[in-house]
This record gives structure tokens, C-alpha cells and sequence, in this order.
């Protein structure tokens, strides 16, 4: 499907495009939650990577230290980041990170420079997946969009995912690492995952995605994607990381509505 100056009625009920899945990862580098409804503020998902895995050398990530991905962050009805059960900033959960990250490892709560790797949605298509062919966990989506006819996605950089009244900019194709090669069940690592990426989608699969109007995402809602006004994305890559004067009151409002909290206790919890 090519992006278009509007969104043609016909086409868009043709292709039933929708919300098909919603993923949250409230610690870095470790296996998330799926979801049925998140709320999507200027900063992405909430409760999404609010804490990550360090070292001494600066984040830990599954890139390298696989077995992380073993683990499950989820948040608790506080908004809490629990790592298998446990508070992220507890011993248990500090131990848990240990064994699959190194004795060195720490957590710490996330901040804008290490937060994100590059803009704060991840968006992925069904028809990439079917091409794709392995389990949709092994590229980490925020959001999956039903109803798209294959490869569509590759003509999507640049155009606008409206769903509802959320408005989301289309960035650019994420460019894949070894992550994609781990097993999200067994951890099994298979590099063969990592070059068929290479060779058939140039090394790229899903999209680079940031917030033009934030909002209630539900699983099954409608989508569509359209022509983005000029200069979107040069401002959305100034101020991805922005929070304008009042954005924290507006959005403590509505998670509190959505039975949400916002933001871990600020801790570090270290060897």
C-alpha cells in the first residue's frame, strides 16, 4: 500500500488496517508485556523503558548479554517496573539481572539519553511478519498493524499513522541487530536470523516512530496511513524528548483515569 495525500475510504476498508497487537517494555532489554490499551504520551507508551540494565561501560543490552531477555518486565497496578514478579529496584530482581547480565550489572532508572536507541515507537506491520516468517517478539514492536499487504511498509517513512485521534510519525525502517537472532522462548541464538534480514530486507524490518498527538490505543481500533505534512520530522527528532510546560499534570491525569502511575521511584540499585 502506498502512502497517499488522504486516506482513501475505499482503500482503508479494503485493507482493514488496525491495531493487531500492543507491547510495552517497562525494563530495557528484557521480554515485555503485551497489552490491550496503553496510553501513548510525547515520550511513547507509558510505563515503557523505564528502567534499564547497566554496567560499568554504560547500558546492558540483549545485544550482548542475550540471556536478559529471559527475563519479564511488566509494571505493577502502581506503575511500578517488576522484573519476574519482583520490584526492579529490589535484591531479588537485582540478583535475577546479575545472573543473566554479569556480577557487575546494576539497574537504574532510565533517562533521555540512554532511554530510547532511537526514537520512542517501534512500529511493525503484519505483512512484514508473514515475510519475516519467525515469532513478532523477536523485533520488539510498541504497536503492530494489521491488514497490510506484505512489504507495504518500506513506502511508509515519512507518512503519518493516525489511529483514532492519535497521531503517529513514520520515521524510517529500523535497521536490525542481534537481538532479532535470540529465541524468544528457548534463548537459542541463531546468527542465520540476523543475515536472511540482511539479504532479503536489507537489513531493515519494522519502523522508526515518534508522537505528533498522543493518546488511548486500543487493540482493534482502526488505522491509516497518510502524506505527513513538511517538516514533521524534523521537529519530531527536536523534540522527541521534550516535555512541555504542564505535559506531566495532563498525563498523570489520564493514567491515574487508566489506573496507571507514571514513574518508577527514582533509585539505583547496585552491587
Amino acid at each position: 500500500m502506498a502512502v497517499t495525500d488522504g486516506p482513501d475510504p475505499a482503500s482503508i476498508l479494503e485493507m482493514a488496517l488496525h491495531v493487531a497487537e500492543l507491547w510495552r517494555y517497562p525494563v530495557k532489554s528484557l521480554a515485555g508485556e503485551r497489552l490491550t490499551t496503553a496510553f501513548l504520551a510525547p515520550d511513547g507508551i507509558v510505563g515503557d523503558r523505564l528502567v534499564v540494565v547497566a554496567g560499568p561501560e554504560g547500558v546492558r543490552t540483549s545485544r550482548r548479554q542475550h540471556r536478559l531477555l529471559g527475563l519479564r518486565g511488566t509494571l505493577d497496578a502502581q506503575g511500578r517496573a517488576l522484573i519476574n514478579g519482583h520490584a526492579w529496584d529490589s535484591e531479588e530482581a537485582l540478583r535475577l539481572v546479575q545472573d543473566a547480565a554479569g556480577d557487575d550489572a546494576w539497574l537504574e532508572e532510565a533517562h533521555e539519553t540512554n532511554r530510547f536507541d532511537i526514537l520512542p515507537l517501534l512500529v511493525a506491520t503484519d505483512g512484514a511478519v508473514a515475510a519475516f516468517g519467525r515469532d513478532v517478539r523477536r523485533l520488539r514492536p510498541n504497536i503492530l498493524i494489521g491488514g497490510v499487504d506484505g512489504m507495504a511498509e518500506i513506502d511508509w517513512p515519512g507518512g503519518t499513522l493516525r489511529i483514532g485521534d492519535v497521531v503517529i510519525s513514520i520515521d524510517s525502517r529500523r535497521t536490525r541487530c542481534p537481538m532479532t537472532t535470540v529465541d524468544p522462548d528457548t534463548l537459542e541464538r541463531d546468527p542465520e536470523v540476523l543475515r536472511d534480514i540482511g539479504r532479503r530486507f536489507n537489513g531493515r524490518l519494522a519502523l522508526n516512530a515518534g508522537v505528533i498527538h498522543g493518546g488511548v490505543l486500543r487493540e482493534g481500533d482502526l488505522a491509516s496511513i497518510v502524506e505527513q505534512p513538511d517538516g514533521i520530522r524534523t521537529v519530531l527528532r527536536e523534540q522527541v524528548l521534550q516535555r512541555p510546560a504542564g505535559f506531566i499534570d495532563e498525563r498523570l491525569v489520564e493514567c491515574a483515569r487508566l489506573g496507571h502511575s507514571v514513574q518508577p521511584e527514582v533509585a539505583k540499585v547496585r552491587p
